[in-house]
C-alpha cells in the first residue's frame, strides 16, 4: 500500500496544497512507486477521485487510494492494482475525517539510466500529468 511522506501532514496547516511521494504497488498502473503527487487538502471528493487518507488502523500511516463510493460510515476506497490489497476490502469504509485531500497532479522523477535523447524525450512526454477522475474505473471497481 502506498505510504506517503509525513511532510504531507505537516504542511497541511499552512497551505491548501501539499506534496507526497508514493511507495508501493497498490495504485499501479495509475501511480508508480516513486511518483510525486500534488494534493489539495479538504477538496470535495467524488467517486473516481484519487485521495490521500489516513490508514484506519494506523493513523500515522498515509495511503493513496481511489474513492469508489460513499457508504454509511465513510468512503469505500480501492487500489487500482487488484493484487496489492490494503484497501477497503481489508478494512472496510474509511471515515470522512480520515480523507485528507484529493490528488490533482503526478510527477515521475527521471531515472538514473535515462541519458539517451530518446529516453529523455519519452520521460519528458510522460513525467508530469494531471490525475483525472476515472468515472469508468469507479464503475469497474464497484463491481468487484
Amino acid at each position: 500500500m502506498p505510504e506517503l511522506s509525513q511532510e504531507t501532514e505537516r504542511g497541511r496547516a499552512v497551505l491548501p496544497f501539499g506534496a507526497a511521494e508514493v511507495t508501493g504497488p497498490s495504485m499501479v498502473p495509475t501511480l508508480q512507486h516513486g511518483d510525486r503527487l500534488l494534493l489539495q487538502y479538504g477538496a470535495r471528493v467524488r467517486p473516481g477521485d484519487i485521495v490521500v487518507l489516513r490508514h484506519p488502523f494506523q493513523q500515522d500511516l498515509l495511503v493513496v487510494k481511489r474513492a469508489v463510493e460513499r457508504r454509511e460510515g465513510g468512503w469505500w476506497v480501492l487500489g487500482d492494482n487488484p493484487y496489492a490489497g490494503g484497501d477497503s476490502t481489508d478494512y472496510g469504509t474509511v471515515p470522512e475525517d480520515f480523507v485528507l485531500g484529493k490528488v490533482w497532479f503526478r510527477y515521475r522523477p527521471r531515472k538514473e539510466g535515462q541519458r539517451s535523447p530518446f529516453a529523455l524525450a519519452l520521460w519528458a512526454l510522460s513525467a508530469a500529468r494531471p490525475v483525472l477522475s476515472a468515472r469508468s474505473a469507479s464503475m469497474r471497481l464497484r463491481a468487484r
